[in-house]
């Protein structure tokens, strides 16, 4: 039996893959199996991937006839997946020896849904340790209860699904896929799904996971038109949120951080292109209108005058003012993934 599936993403990443697929050799165990999945790459990846299905103990190789995109991706690996726990690594990040079966002890130990755990962010030669926004550590929780505050950043805004480990029940019962077609923020409806659905979590302080920021060909640093997913992304928070039995309770909490990520763009708008840039505006306008009034003045109130300004001007900004961008682009979001 399978015991733990690790679905890996890639894209265009030949001068990174070597480094992720070295450290799953060194996570390798008879009972793991990882599925490769490519994402229509156009560069060295199909041959890096090639020769790892050959090399690599439990690789399973899947190949995209079309890119799809990270989530798509993702989705993929787990409709291949036949191991009892899940979990993904990005194609351009990598791991420490052995960090798969140190979070496979601590998942079955606890018999949780669902771990969390912290990681390293790697930007060029500088290493951070990032911590999941939660004190109490090693212990069953409720993942309800990691939602709130709303005023503080909480296990929601720690979305990485690299960063844990899930039991095969999400799975089967339907919360472990992404929403098929998203370019950017695809982790966040994915979060805040898990957090209002599953009914265990823990936290773990295992640092096993190196994080790559940076690479040139990321979404994060491409100003285009598939950045303006995370519109989408969290109009589909939104809308699940609402119809939680707690909504009132929850939903400030994911008004304020649409609203942060919104002022977020606004305050590095100079790096989208010209016609983004004003699809950003225009559309995050309609966004704000969208919410509910009463919590988006809290939430901007609740922000520094430059975010707040700039939020402000946002909800004065008369409807259909500007022009928006078409459509989303077929191409990839990060370097690694299939964004």
């Amino acid at each position: 039996m399978v015991k733990l599936s690790v679905i890996v993403p890639f894209f265009n990443v030949q001068t990174f893959a070597p480094d992720a697929l070295r450290s799953l050799r060194a996570n390798a165990r008879e009972d793991f199996e990882f599925i490769l999945v490519d994402d229509r790459s156009t560069d060295g990846t199909p041959a890096l991937l090639e020769r790892a299905g050959r090399e690599l103990p439990g690789a399973v190789v899947v190949r995209h006839e079309r890119n799809g995109g990270l989530a798509t991706a993702r989705n993929t690996g787990l409709d291949a997946a036949r191991g009892e726990y899940l979990t993904f690594l990005d194609g351009d990040d990598w791991l420490a020896p052995g960090h798969y079966e140190r979070l496979l002890a601590f998942i079955e130990e606890l018999d949780v849904d669902f771990v969390r755990t912290d990681h390293v962010q790697c930007t060029g030669r500088t290493r951070t340790v990032q911590r999941v926004p939660h004190g109490r550590r090693g212990v069953v929780l409720d993942p309800r209860s990691a939602i709130l505050p709303a005023d503080r950043s909480t296990s929601v805004d720690y979305p990485y699904a690299w960063a844990g480990i899930y039991h095969r029940r999400l799975l089967d019962a339907g919360l472990l896929h992404f929403t098929d077609g998203l370019r950017t923020a695809e982790d966040r409806p994915w979060i805040w799904r898990l957090h209002r659905e599953a009914r265990t979590f823990a936290v773990a302080g295992l640092l096993g996971v190196f994080y790559r920021r940076g690479v040139a060909t990321s979404l994060t640093q491409i100003g285009d038109v598939r950045q303006l997913d995370f519109l989408r992304a969290f109009d589909q928070v939104i809308e699940e949120t609402t119809r939680d039995e707690n909504a009132e309770e929850f939903l400030p909490k994911a008004v304020r951080t649409y609203c942060a990520i919104i002022a977020h763009h606004l305050m590095n708008i100079e790096r989208f292109e010209p016609q983004v840039a004003r699809a950003l505006r225009t559309k995050s306008a309609a966004a704000l209108r969208r919410l509910p009034p009463e919590l988006v003045k809290d939430a901007v109130n609740s922000m520094d005058y430059d975010r707040a300004i700039r939020l402000r001007r946002l909800r004065r900004r008369p409807a259909g003012a500007g022009a928006g961008a078409s459509g989303t682009s077929g191409a990839p979001g990060r370097s690694g993934a299939a964004a």
